[in-house]
């Protein structure tokens, strides 16, 4: 069973809405549709919305996606991305969300603006997104 993904532009920010069992394949696939997207809209913030994403990925796994996104979002900077490179929040769910923000940590020390939270108006503060009544 694959991963769906739901891609919504409002504003400056694409909320992605996913679900389904976790796999790194289908996490790495969500993540490039995602930037896809972005890079066609010239987005510059993502909150993407995984609590209905279901599992528990192994530690490597963890560290796998996070050096991805980062490869990810340097190949978008590297194609003349105009600005600052975008900025992602994720918000999920144990044992989705690591504990330990492994995936987070890899991302950020390779560059990337991301940021892993358990609630979404942490992550919409976090992004700065000032929504529409009810988006957020």
């Amino acid at each position: 069973m694959t991963m769906t993904v739901q891609t919504i532009p409002q504003g400056d920010v694409l909320h992605v809405a996913a679900g389904g069992p976790f796999s790194l394949s289908e996490a790495k696939r969500t993540f490039l549709d995602a930037l896809h997207v972005v890079e066609e809209l010239c987005l510059s913030k993502v909150l993407f919305d995984g609590r209905q994403v279901t599992g528990n990925p192994a530690i490597i796994e963890r560290f796998y996606y996070g050096e991805f996104v980062a490869d990810e979002v340097k190949k978008l900077l590297e194609r003349g991305w105009p600005g600052d490179a975008p900025q992602f929040a994720y918000i999920l769910r144990e044992p989705i969300l690591d504990p330990l923000r492994l995936g987070e940590t890899v991302a950020v020390n390779r560059g990337v603006n991301i940021r892993a939270f358990d609630n979404r108006e942490e992550a919409v503060v976090w992004l700065g997104w000032r929504s529409r009544e009810g988006d957020a």
